[in-house]
């Protein structure tokens, strides 16, 4: 009985043998998503700092109309105009600033799927590629499987 048992590990043992296994393939698609993955984090940071760097030139603008703002004035109605002025202006440099933030919205998507898409090729071409292979070493293992039963 594990005369028996040892034979049919024998046997499981060598047809796995016989079935070889790309283990390249495999690493190959594991650096290929480690590096679409690192061109992506590299599009995310990017616009991260772009949008920092507006962020922060936005709100140093702010303050500087805010302190032109606070200042006192001899005039009351130099307080209403240096308001009007303050919103006038803050208006304008939001517009500008979405505008820019948008720009920033876009590129980014359009970086994203460029990369996407390129990897998809990528993918296809290696996935074909590897059909391929695994037909012809499938092929060549059961022809030596059918001439060793022979």
């Amino acid at each position: 009985m594990a005369n028996k048992a040892q034979d049919m590990n024998t046997m499981m043992k060598d047809m796995m043998g016989a079935f070889p296994v790309d283990t390249k393939s495999m690493e190959d698609t594991f650096k290929n998503q480690a590096a679409l993955g690192e061109k992506l984090s590299s599009v995310a940071l990017s616009a991260a700092e772009k949008s920092a760097e507006i962020q922060s030139a936005w709100t140093k603008s702010t303050l500087a109309k805010m302190s032109e703002m606070s200042k006192a004035k001899t005039d009351p109605a130099d307080y209403s105009k240096a308001m009007s002025d303050f919103a006038s202006a803050n208006a304008e440099i939001a517009a500008e600033n979405m505008a820019a933030f948008a720009e920033i919205a876009k590129k980014v998507q359009t970086e994203t799927m460029e990369l996407l898409m390129s990897a998809g090729r990528d993918m296809q071409e290696e996935a074909s590629t590897a059909v391929k292979k695994a037909t012809e070493d499938m092929s060549k293992a059961a022809s030596k499987a059918g001439n060793a039963a022979k």
